[in-house]
């Protein structure tokens, strides 16, 4: 009897967790940590008697394999390959050298972002021959695709369903992970379009279980809670708008609705972490027919502060220059839509998040690298808008350490540090059409006058690459930008072996001559 193996997710439907011999399975994680963990709870998941290969792409199996003496596999092989295409296009000849595959269970775990620099045609053809390999010796593949670009995959990869016998992506959202099922083949059938909310605990990845909830009557869908600010002076426009002084009190009333249409009111910076906090409150409480409007009377809101209020739950922001008549419009632009963003239940993973790099100006190569490596795994910030990173080579005849001296950045999030004669900054939520803009607010000179040239990554996947490669750089490249020597008070008043070797200005008082005496 041919085996079945099992994905390591528990309290999952059989049609959605077995893997009979015979098919090649793709999951897309957005997360390293998180696939580090799937790999090993569907090892543990296996019997006894299952025929198991681990293989890990650029890393060392033994490092990452952690095995469970009381469940599992007897024994596992594991096996190590280079971060490469060749080694790709000779794996299954490279483990034919050392085992019979079958039916064996092989799980590969691969690099980040493997296929960035690989062409659709060529992962096709991959795919096809282990497709092929697999059927003739009757064996399982299941591949464990890790990167923050595993939507382009996907996208490719779901039309796919002839040479793959499953499709899935595994997508962190703070407290959850969806675990989103494009089709997946097995003795019991194929299923499609499924999505779950999975958690991480102690105890493995497990299947969140959701309640359902008694539909309330909806009564309210034409009532609008408004700040009276938001009217800008003018009456009330129909029997449906109720007005409030404050935000306390809209969201004291708000909290009994159900698709009503509630307007807070922005008028300072200092409100956002409150008005937040109200937000997401009413989402988790009241469901996502509630329509949650912020309008922003004056220019207050900061690109992360505005993300963060949308993240929390909000509905719509509407800025500060829009006119009543816009405002109206806009207001009635979204009756009758459904929130459909997840909201995580702890607010402050939010406003951690959501909010930029706790660290501004020089840091060291390895800091700067891990900072901005964390920052492209961070699910709940926008694609492709985190930031940019320029690399900035100094005029022949200066140096990077003395350029730095030049470099003020005054944003948190901003960070700069020096290798290889280059100065690599990044900018934290700058889009690349301002670039140039940042460039001179950090810079007090023209920045041609001072670098040669540069190079400019703003998509997360061409950052994501370019930190790999900076992170593969040895140590002995970095370098430490200049040492402050003396502090300014101290340079003017030098002495050595005891004497003044810098003239110091003594104040001198000139005096009138008293009479009967010449002045000299």
């Amino acid at each position: 009897m041919e085996p079945i193996f099992s994905v390591g997710i528990r309290s999952l439907w059989d049609e959605l967790r077995h893997m009979p011999a015979g098919g090649v399975w793709w999951l897309n994680i957005d997360r390293r940590e998180d696939a580090i963990t799937l790999l090993n709870q569907t090892i543990v998941s296996q019997n006894s008697h299952a025929k198991t290969a681990i293989i890990t792409m650029g890393a060392q199996a033994k490092d990452i394999v952690k095995l469970d003496g009381d469940h599992g596999p007897k024994k596992v092989n594991l096996f190590n390959m280079p971060n490469s295409q060749n080694s790709l296009n000779f794996l299954r000849r490279d483990l034919m050298c050392n085992i019979n595959p079958e039916n064996y269970f092989f799980i590969l775990l691969g690099a980040d972002n493997v296929w960035e620099n690989i062409s659709a045609e060529e992962l096709c053809k991959w795919l096809l021959n282990i497709s092929k390999w697999t059927q003739r010796y009757k064996c399982t593949f299941l591949f464990l695709n890790v990167g923050n670009n595993s939507d382009k995959q996907r996208s490719l990869l779901v039309s796919e369903h002839r040479i793959l016998n499953g499709l899935a992506s595994l997508r962190y959202q703070g407290d959850v992970h969806h675990y989103d099922i494009a089709f997946w083949c097995s003795e019991k059938g194929v299923s499609a379009r499924q999505q779950l909310d999975v958690r991480w605990t102690n105890n493995g990845w497990q299947r969140v279980e959701t309640t359902e909830t008694v539909v309330q009557p909806r009564s309210d869908e034409k009532q609008i809670l408004s700040h009276i600010a938001v009217l800008e002076g003018a009456p009330p426009f129909s029997e449906y708008w109720q007005t409030f002084d404050t935000n306390e009190a809209l969201f004291q009333a708000a909290r009994t609705a159900q698709v009503a249409t509630v307007i807070f009111l922005l008028s300072q910076n200092n409100q956002i972490d409150s008005l937040a906090r109200q937000i997401h409150a009413l989402r988790r409480q009241r469901g996502s027919a509630l329509k949650i409007i912020v309008r922003e009377n004056t220019a207050s809101l900061r690109t992360t502060d505005e993300r963060l209020l949308l993240g929390c739950g909000a509905t719509l922001v509407i800025p500060w220059n829009a006119p009543l008549s816009r405002s109206l419009m806009m207001i009635e632009s979204v009756q009758g839509t459904q929130f459909s963003r997840h909201v995580p239940e702890d607010i402050n993973i939010l406003i951690d998040q959501m909010q930029p790099l706790k660290l501004r100006g020089y840091q060291p190569w390895d800091v700067f690298c891990r900072a901005i490596s964390s920052l492209m795994d961070n699910a709940l910030l926008p694609q492709d808008g985190k930031g940019v990173m320029v690399a900035l080579r100094p005029v022949p005849g200066y140096r990077s350490e003395q350029a730095l001296t030049l470099c003020h950045t005054n944003r948190l999030g901003d960070i700069v540090t020096l290798s290889d004669n280059r100065v690599v900054l990044f900018l934290s939520f700058c889009r690349i059409n301002d670039l140039d803009t940042a460039l001179r607010h950090i810079f007090p000179l023209p920045v041609g006058d001072i670098f040669s040239n540069r190079m400019v990554w703003y998509e997360d996947s061409q950052i994501a690459a370019e930190i790999v490669q900076m992170q593969a750089m040895n140590p002995e490249k970095w370098v430490k930008p200049l040492a402050v020597s003396v502090e300014i008070s101290e340079a003017r008043n030098v002495k050595r072996g005891g004497e003044i070797v810098r003239r110091v200005p003594v104040p001198v008082t000139l005096l009138k001559a008293s009479k009967g005496e010449r002045a000299q």
